[in-house]
């Protein structure tokens, strides 16, 4: 089509699109051209702003690398991960999920760590923190033998590999559910952080005056045949920051208590007080078990 008016061009290319041999590939192409284009125009984007949006486009990228994820960061700024999370699980976005977002800093190949044992693998100053999750399905009953990866910043807000204070794959341990779907770890009770701020995403928060935190969380991500492998976080339900989490992620099924006792643990009197414990439900899905990409290394 030689186009004659603005408005041909966007008929021009639903044409090209619609001749996608990919059903759900021309499905998506379609309505990303729809929107896309509604958009330009809604917004009247100038050359500027296109010339400029482009490049902030080519430096996400160039920020990408095997320890930072500048587009997970941007997605999960923007609410499109909690989104994304929220419409494709818990009956298609109807019910209450316990998925939540993998975040940038999950890793493969976590050392395996028996039920009850620490995942302290180097000095982490820190209250001490003793953690119980119970998988179970949709009707309840308890999801024996899966394996689930648990990881969470340190008390200071730092991943292990933001730190080189801390040995590699420290607050990181993989577990396998027993016959009740239960794991049990011990830890250190993890900070809220700032996300990295020193990118795009940094610069539109700035632009926004929003602060960078999220709110204190474990990781958790359980795979078992069967089932929709299971991605989640469990926030600390008195986080100061819990409902403006800078990444949109906070829902009521994946808030819980991380309850302070001031007495003496029931199992080890040596535990220096205070210490925390987290018990927590977590539901997973039917489905098909598949591994996320790692979004680092």
């Amino acid at each position: 089509m030689i186009i004659e008016r603005q408005e041909q061009v966007t008929e021009a290319v639903l044409e090209v699109m619609r001749q996608t041999r990919d059903p759900r590939l021309r499905e998506i192409m379609v309505s990303l051209v729809t929107h896309l284009h509604s958009f330009i125009r809604e917004a009247r984007l100038t050359e500027e702003e296109f010339r400029k949006a482009t490049a902030i486009l080519n430096e996400i990228g160039k920020l990408t690398s095997d320890t930072h994820n500048e587009a997970v960061l941007m997605a999960g700024s923007l609410g499109v991960s909690s989104l994304v999370c929220l419409l494709n699980n818990g009956n298609d976005g109807t019910t209450e999920t316990t998925q939540n977002l993998l975040g940038p800093f999950w890793r493969l190949n976590s050392p395996r760590v028996e039920d009850g044992g620490s995942i302290l693998r180097s000095g982490t100053p820190g209250d001490p923190m003793f953690v119980t999750f119970t998988l179970v399905d949709r009707a309840g009953q308890p999801v024996a033998g899966a394996e689930v990866d648990i990881w969470h910043s340190s008390p200071t807000g730092l991943y292990e590999n933001q730190d080189p204070e801390q040995a590699d794959m420290n607050l990181r341990g993989k577990f396998i559910t027993d016959p009740d779907g239960r794991i049990r770890f011990r830890s250190v009770r993890p900070a809220g952080y700032p996300i990295p701020t020193d990118g795009v995403v940094g610069r539109l928060l700035a632009a926004q005056d929003r602060h960078p935190y999220r709110p204190a969380h474990v990781h958790c991500l359980a795979f078992k045949q069967g089932f929709k492998t299971l991605i989640t976080q469990i926030y600390a339900d008195d986080d100061p920051r819990l409902e403006s989490d800078v990444q949109f992620g906070v829902t009521r099924a994946t808030t819980s208590h991380f309850a302070r006792h001031d007495e003496p643990h029931p199992d080890d009197p040596a535990i220096v007080c205070p210490w925390y414990s987290l018990d927590h439900t977590l539901v997973m899905e039917p489905g098909v078990a598949t591994l996320p990409q790692p979004p680092i290394r």
